[in-house]
């Protein structure tokens, strides 16, 4: 009988031992897509159903602690999460924990596992998608025509609209009126949510600094009367490198340009750079050496590579475009130049490496590392709000000089609510 009490002894710390403590759940939302992480030491095995009525998902994970997950899910849903209402934890049989996922509506969940990287250990990714995905043609085209409307003197947008191409565009200057050609510009924020990017020795992580410099370039274009901007990103979350390539194609984009914040091993290093996209390999170690790093933002920010779309995947490796790539470097040459008269520059001319975001075949795409983050000085200047609008305003000038000297061709337009021709990026 002692040695049965004991047996069982044994086999009941072994039980508790083997439980996973959650170590972190993190919740990303976004218009595209709400993602809910849970980060632990090991794999976790898991199973995921859909419950209608109301609707929710539900995650039952084999031998995970319950307390570490209760407590880790307290107070984690934003109350302006499109897509997730509340998180909760049940145990509906020994050795399994439930984390029920209460649902705004009806969603399109993927699920999927990432090992360890970087300060990450194991993380099960919940993505939770609309059923029916955002068209960001569609909406660009009806906001340029509520403009229109509100210009021609028509009933104004609804609130929260931008300015109207016929009304002040800047320092009280009215805009040019009757503009037949705009300008798509996609401004891509590096990094994102479960990808900080790079952090300075004072705190900065480099996808705040991208980010706020992103919106205020953003908002430089949309004042202008020809050009209108779209964001990879609004907000703290991750978009795989593939999905920042096809929003720029499904939007039609004329140009594309990426802003990120260096970082390098010596703190001395300093400058902003420009790169472009290289068929032949990277133009000096440093661009091999960063285009290794930025390219393996995917594993950071964690994306499920099981189900890739082929035209995504002909995105990527389809790089037999010449023309593209010489307008991409004179759109680095001109922000480049922009860029000198307000920092110093770490190369005086565009680089050229393997970056996976600039792999539209069709899109004059660059990168812009704004400046040396892990340099204690310039990641001063870039947490600078004012700072932050002295290069917004440099990339907005290259990119009014490009335009002027090598307008792009007009591509086909879509009337608003068409559906964009290429599909929409689910599970990248």
């Amino acid at each position: 009988m002692r040695l049965a009490a004991a047996a069982a002894a044994v086999l009941v710390a072994t039980s508790v031992c083997a439980e996973e403590t959650i170590r972190a759940v993190r919740v990303w939302p976004s218009k595209d897509y709400t993602r809910v992480t849970l980060e632990t030491t090991n794999e976790l095995r898991y199973q995921i159903s859909s419950v209608k009525a109301p609707e929710r998902l539900v995650v039952d994970i084999e031998n995970a602690d319950y307390d570490s997950l209760a407590e880790q899910v307290a107070a984690k849903v934003r109350a302006d999460d499109p897509y997730v209402a509340n998180l909760r934890v049940g145990r509906p049989k020994p050795g399994t924990v439930r984390l029920v996922i209460d649902l705004r509506g009806e969603v399109s969940p993927q699920a999927f596992l990432l090992k360890p990287i970087g300060e990450y250990g194991h993380r099960l990714v919940l993505d939770v998608y609309p059923t029916v995905p955002a068209d960001p043609l569609a909406a660009l085209m009806k906001q340029l025509e509520e403009e229109k409307a509100a210009a021609e003197g028509q009933p104004a947008p609804r609130a929260g609209a931008p300015a109207a191409r016929g009304e002040t565009a800047r320092k009280g200057t009215p805009a040019k009126p009757g503009v037949n050609r705009f300008f798509t510009i996609v401004v891509d924020a590096g990094h994102g949510g479960e990808d900080p990017g790079a952090r300075g020795r004072g705190g900065t992580y480099e996808k705040a600094v991208t980010l706020a410099i992103a919106r205020k370039l953003k908002a430089l274009i949309d004042a202008e009367p020809n050009m209108r901007a779209v964001l990879t990103r609004d907000g703290d979350f991750y978009v795989p490198l593939a999905a920042r390539v096809d929003k720029a194609r499904r939007v039609r984009a004329d140009l594309f340009v990426s802003i990120h914040a260096d970082a390098f091993m010596l703190p001395h290093a300093r400058g902003s750079s420009v790169f472009a996209l290289s068929e032949r390999g990277a133009t000096s170690a440093a661009a091999r050496w960063l285009a290794k790093r930025e390219n393996e933002a995917d594993l950071i920010g964690g994306v499920n590579l099981d189900g890739k779309d082929r035209h995504l995947a002909q995105t990527l490796l389809d790089l037999s475009q010449t023309a593209t790539m010489n307008d991409s470097l004179r759109l680095g040459r001109a922000v480049l130049g922009e860029l000198g008269e307000i920092n110093t520059l770490h190369k005086p001319h565009v680089e050229q490496a393997g970056f996976a975001v600039l792999k539209a075949p069709d899109i004059p795409s660059i990168l812009v590392e704004t400046a040396f983050i892990s340099n204690p000085e310039e990641e001063k200047r870039l947490a600078d709000n004012r700072y932050q609008d002295k290069l917004a305003r440099a990339l907005l000038a290259g990119i009014k000089r490009h335009l002027a000297k090598y307008p792009p061709p007009a591509r086909p337009t879509v009337a608003a609510g068409e559906p964009s021709p290429l599909p929409a990026p689910r599970g990248i």
